[in-house]
Order: C-alpha cells, then structure tokens, then sequence
C-alpha cells in the first residue's frame, strides 16, 4: 500500500514543471495529494469488494436455481425452495434495476430526446427518414432517428444482458419509379453512432454502413429491405443483420411498398438469447407474442455495454418515402457502477457507493446461507430416492396385477431362466438403453422378448417408469402388449409379447422377405388404428413422440403392433400439446417440435405420414447418398405430386403389383400428414377415412408450402436419437430392438435433421 501511495504522489508532480514554479511540496499541499490518493485507493478497493460479493451473489443464486430446475429434483418440496429463490431475486435485485422507457405516439414536435440526422426530418407529425419533397432531390438520400441517451445493454459486473422490446410503426410510399428505392431498417449501435462517412449514395446499405466496409462497427438490425440487391433472395423482406448488410435469416415480406400502415415489435430475451420480429398491417395491430422471424444471438458477444437505437434509411437511384409514425421502447436495466460506462452511465456518489456495498455484503451472505441449506434438504431427499422410487413402482403395478388387468411382476430369477441369463447368443438387438433378449417363459413356454436396462442409464429408466405407467393402462390390438415388469437388484426389465417377424423397417429397407402390397397397406391401416385409439378413443389422450417404421412391430400375421412408449405422455384431450424438452427421432420429427419443443398429437400424425410414405416409396426418410432432389423423402414425393407423376415414387422392388388406386390414397395421406405447417395437417380420423375410401381424397397445393423455421443450436437440444436401423444378432437374424440409439449433440451436427433436409430439398 505504501509503495502505490508513493508512486501515485510521483504521477503527480514528478516532470511538472508548473509544480516546481509554484514553489514545490509544501506541507498543505502534501496533505492534499495524500488526501486525494487515499480516496483513489479507497475507491477502487471498495469497487473490487462491490464486484466480488455481487457477481458471487449472482452466480451462487444462478447456479442454486439451476440446480433446482434441473429435472432431477422436480419434486413438490425443490418446486417450493424454486419459487422462494425466485422470490428472492426479484425482492433483492429488481428494486435496483431501472427500466429505460419512452414512447412516441406521434411526432408532432421533434421531442428533445430523439436526434434527427442527414436528410431526416420532421413533417405532419411524423419523422421522414430521406428526403420528402417531390420538387427536391430525394435520390441518393439518407438519413436516421436516434435515441439521444445511451441505453445500458448488459452489465459489465454482473455479466447480466438486459431485455428490451420496441413498437413502432412507418409506412413506405415510392414517389414514381416502378422499383422504389431501397427501406430502412432499427438499429442498434454502439453508443455515439453517426451516418458512416461515404454512404450517400449507396442506397442498398441503408445508411447503416460505409461503401467501403460492410461493417464499419458492430452493429445489429431489423431491415425491412424494398429493392432487390444481387445478395437478396426475395425482392420486398424482412431480415436481422449481424455485422452486415448481408442479413442472417430473412422472412418473404411479398409486398412491404404501398400499403397501410405497418406495425412492428422487435424483442429480445436475454435468458434464451433470442431476437424476434412480429410484423402486421392490420387497421387494429396487437401483438400475441408470435413471431414472423427470430434468431438466436448473444449480444453481449456484438455490442458495447451502452448502445445506441434509432431508425436508418437509404435511397440510391430511386426515390421512396420512410415515415416513421411512432415510437415506443422498453427496457430492464441494470445499476450504474462508478467508473463503468465512461459518462455513459450515471454515477452514484460516496453515500450510494457505500449503501450498495451493505447491500452486496447482505445479498452474499443470505444468498450463501439460503444456497446451502437447499443444497442439504436435496441432498437429504436424495439419499431417500431409491426407496421412494422402489415403492411407487410397487404400488403402481402390484394393484392392477391384483385386479387382473395389468402386466405380471416377474422376479429377476424367472426372467435369468427365461433368457438363459442374458446370454448373448439370444440377444435380438442393441436399443438405446439396453439390450432386448429373447426368451422362453418356464410357466407357459410362452416365447417374449425382455428389456433390459443398462446399468446407470438414467433416461433407460425414466423410460422404463414412463412405459409401465402408461402402455400397462392401455388394450388395442395395433399395441404391443406388455407383459410384465421387473425392479429387483438394481435391475429395470420390461417383459414384452414376441413379435416373430420383427419391426417393419427391416423389411422396407433390409430384409430378405419383401412386403406385399395388401400386407403394406393393412400395415398403415393398423398403425393409423392405433394412433387413433391413442389420440381420441382412449380416456386421456396419449402422445406416442417416436412413430417411426422401426418401432412398427409385426406378429405372426404381419399385424402392425406399435411400441416403445418410452418416449410417451399423457396429454389432456382439450389442451392437445404438451410442451417438453425435444425428444424423438430425426427425421421422424415434426418440423415444430425442433422448433418450439412442443409435441402434441399432430406431431404424432407428421411421424405417421412419413412412415406412410416410407411403406409405399420403400426407401428412408433421409437418404445421404441420393442425389440432392432426392435426399428428403418428402419433398421428393410431394415434386413428383405436383408434376402429376406420382406414381413413380411407388417402391420398384414391387414391381407394379399393388393397386394403384390404393397406393395413390396411401402417398397423398402420406403428404397431407407431413405437412410442414401442422394446422395443415387432419386428425388421425381424417386420414383413415380417406384410407378407407370413406371420404375424398385431400385437395393438396402443387409445391410443398416452407414455413420460416430455423434449426436450433445444438445446446438447446437435450438429446436426440440417430435414423435407427434394423439390429440383427450375429447369425444375422431379424430382432425386435427398436433400433434406437443415443446420439450426443455432436453427432447430430453431421447428422441430416428432420427440417434441414426437408427445407433443402423443398421447392421454392
């Protein structure tokens, strides 16, 4: 401490020479330069403690929700202890927070607060961007509206990123040309932006960046974009921008010139980092929390801590009218910290530095003791798993045994002998969290296929406790039976009803027995069946989540017998979607569910229709090898639909031997299923009453329809599960597996998702 006192008195004076004309060091003036050296250190000591107590206030509170969020610990009891830390956070941290908040209804004088720059300016109550008289050159004119304060993006000590949302409204008219010019866009910046130099001119950069450089600084925007520049997909859209007028993700606007006025909300949330833009012309605009775009970005990664918002506008060789019409925007905000913006912020003095400091000691310490006391109480709850997990299996199973309606207990000795203890030789396959063996049921010489799950596999009994509990409940003749269960040494087995000619996936693709045709279609017509029952004709509705051709089991008859209902929820017949995390299999799965994790029974009736496809193409979903119109199942189907040519998708290794009516029905159901956008697609009743020759066949558009989806970053997928294929032993025999494997996030990179490939090979 001594020495940084002397060096700090030595940037004082040492070189000075106004100092030594002054008369040198005087005693007073020792005083005061010590004086204001104690204050600095003071200061900055005080700062580093602020910093600490509060950012490890934040992240123990952080890490302890999480902790309880987790779903490992969804009990009733960590659901409490959740809220109250919930609570806490917002009693703690919210009333320190201040909101930046304004709203322009009009502008009818420019307000003190908004600066007009280039050839923006204020007309009849609103703000024109570019130039607005038609008697003047309004070519080659830019201009923009600016926030004239700094808004506080995130905080540099607590790491914290705020939320914001805008609304405004504008209206662009072209003056004369057939073309108009070229849009605007909401930007943000960082703090002090102005017109890059040497934009004039260059209307396709929308005054957003030089001529010279496409990215001048960091920046961020909305661009609703009216000319067609040579890196434009869509002459009239709206597109997000990072770092370029190049946007990342866009949306086909088809018409943003010429129209009534539109209204606009842009919001950001920081806990999913995600930027979304809903846009509407309707006369009474209300906004529903829908979105025509989004993209998930960090912004703390792209911009400064303070920014700056506002409006930009461009034109080049045409001339096109900006109006904005209003403007209001919202945001949370974090404290100002002495020291932390430059002058962008607002610096507390002594006395609040001082109150924040107790308040951060405070905050640590209770966060501290609340954190670890939770921890215990869950830690106590744990050591108590086992033995609650054991008796609610005992007592969901063992009252239906007694009744005679639900599958048998079977203790693992029975089970052993059945398989001749696991051994391999009997194994049909490898699934994703367990082997199934083969077996011989000493008491009934009944043949069953056995469960088996691996040791430590956590989601292999979340699985095992999801089936018991649900296909135990149910009795349809397109279900594979559960015969019965164990839980004993650690064990979890599921005992099922063997299906001698395994699952229909071995058969489409790899078998060496071909499926016929009327055996084909009474296989969809059975799992359609079952897919009802599951839907509409059962108590509760039941959400399969993992249709695909080889969980489609099939008997001695070659009945269709759907199973792994590891995956399955209840769902409420009058809500109809569940929201979870995403699960399923790639290729299978509906376009939303990558999307927005909701699966509900039209999630379900997407996976059918792709199976339906693939029982009359004979050929996979996704299909690497294939040439690139031919790689997505769908879309190669849905092509040959439009050009009339249908029938050329049917499977070759049939040989024309089907019925051609039949066939039809069965791939136009197939399409109308897998419809991308899922309010398209019918119920399960619908479609069976057009496989049945009940009801019309659907009156479908020439090209697939392409919704604005997005695939999401692999951090946000839980798990997900390769395209499964046929397991077969080591004579190479036809198994029972469901094939399904666990694929962690890295693989589904290389991986071809359900919606990637499709939205590939999709016309345009």
């Amino acid at each position: 401490m001594k020495t940084e006192r002397v060096t700090s008195l030595n940037c004082l004076f040492l070189n000075n020479e106004s100092f030594e004309a002054s008369g040198g060091l005087t005693p007073s003036r020792l005083v005061t330069w010590y004086t204001v050296v104690e204050i600095s250190l003071l200061k900055r000591v005080h700062e580093l403690i602020r910093k600490v107590f509060i950012s490890t206030s934040v992240d123990l509170l952080s890490h302890t929700m999480a902790f309880f969020k987790s779903r490992k610990f969804r009990t009733p009891a960590t659901k409490t202890i959740f809220s109250l830390l919930q609570l806490f956070m917002l009693l703690v941290f919210i009333p320190s927070m201040k909101a930046t908040t304004f709203n322009y209804p009009s502008f009818e004088s420019v307000p003190k607060n908004l600066i007009l720059q280039g050839n923006a300016s204020s007309a009849s109550g609103h703000i024109q961007l570019t130039t607005n008289r038609r008697d003047a050159v309004s070519t080659d004119s830019v201009g923009r509206a600016v926030y004239a304060e700094a808004v506080h993006l995130w905080d540099s000590v607590s790491g914290e990123v705020a939320d914001f949302t805008t609304h405004f409204s504008f209206v662009i008219k072209r003056l004369s040309s057939d073309y108009g010019a070229d849009g605007l866009a909401f930007f943000l910046a960082p703090n002090g932006s102005d017109i890059p130099p040497g934009s004039n001119g260059y209307g396709e950069l929308l005054g957003l960046y030089s001529r010279n450089s496409s990215s001048d600084y960091p920046l961020v925007a909305v661009e609703f974009d009216t000319f067609p520049n040579q890196w434009d997909i869509w002459d009239d859209h709206v597109g997000i921008d990072i770092n370029s007028i190049n946007s990342t993700v866009i949306w086909n606007a088809t018409q943003l010139k010429d129209r009534p006025t539109a209204n606009v909300w842009v919001s950001y949330t920081s806990s999913t980092k995600n930027l979304s833009v809903y846009l509407t012309f309707d006369s009474n605009p209300a906004f529903n929390g829908s979105s025509i775009l989004s993209h998930v970005v960090d912004l703390k990664n792209i911009l400064p801590e303070w920014i700056t918002v506002g409006f930009s506008a461009a034109t080049g060789q045409q001339s096109q009218l900006h109006t904005i019409l209003s403007w209001e925007f919202n945001s949370t905000e974090f404290p100002s910290s002495p020291g932390n913006g430059g002058g962008n912020g607002t610096g507390g003095g002594e006395d609040k530095s001082t109150i924040r400091l107790v308040v951060g000691l405070v905050v640590g310490a209770s966060v501290l003791v609340i954190g670890l006391a939770s921890i215990l109480f869950v830690w106590r709850k744990r050591s108590n798993q086992k033995k609650e997990e054991d008796e609610v299996l005992d007592i969901l199973t063992d009252e239906d045994y007694e009744k005679g309606t639900g599958p048998k207990r079977f203790t693992y000795g029975e089970l052993a002998r059945a398989t001749r203890n696991f051994t391999e030789e009997g194994k049909l396959g490898e699934g994703g969290f367990g082997g199934v063996y083969r077996g011989i049921l000493s008491d009934s010489n009944a043949d069953v296929a056995v469960k088996r799950v691996s040791r430590g596999s956590s989601q292999g009994k979340k699985e095992f406790v999801s089936e018991v509990k649900i296909i135990s409940q149910l009795r349809h003749r397109n279900l594979v039976q559960l015969s019965g269960w164990c839980h004993e040494r650690g064990e979890f087995i599921l005992v099922y009803e063997f299906m001698p000619n395994g699952s229909l996936d071995f058969h489409l693709f790899g078998g060496r027995t071909m499926l016929t045709w009327v055996l084909r279609y009474k296989i969809a017509l059975g799992l359609a069946s079952a897919l009802l029952y599951l839907h509409e004709e059962w108590e509760q509705c039941v959400v399969h989540r993992d249709i695909k051709s080889s969980n489609v089991m099939l008997d001695s008859s070659f009945n269709a017998k759907l199973g792994d209902f590891g995956l399955a929820r209840f769902v409420d017949h009058q809500l109809g979607v569940k929201t979870t995390m995403l699960a399923g299999t790639m290729g299978y799965l509906a376009p939303e569910c990558v999307v927005t994790g909701k699966a509900g029974k039209e999630s379900d009736v997407y996976s059918f229709g792709v199976v339906a496809l693939e029982i009359a193409c004979g050929r996979r979903v996704v299909e690497p090898k294939e040439e690139e119109s031919k790689v997505g199942l769908v879309a190669w189907v849905w092509v040959l639909y439009g050009s009339g040519r249908l029938l050329e998708a049917a499977d070759t290794k049939l040989r024309m031997d089907f019925d051609e009516e039949e066939i039809q029905r069965l791939m136009i159901v197939g399409l109308w299923c897998a419809s991308l956008d899922h309010n398209l697609r019918p119920s399960m009743k619908q479609a069976i009453s057009v496989l049945n020759f009940e009801a019309p066949l659907p009156d479908l558009p020439s090209k697939m329809s392409v919704p604005t989806y997005f695939t999401p970053s692999t951090q946000d997928l839980e798990f997900s599960y390769a395209s499964s294929s046929c397991a077969t032993d080591t004579q190479g025999n036809q198994s029972q597996a469901s094939g399904r494997s666990f694929s962690s996030n890295s693989s589904i990179v290389s991986n071809y998702s359900a919606s990637a490939s499709l939205l590939k090979s999709a016309p345009r």
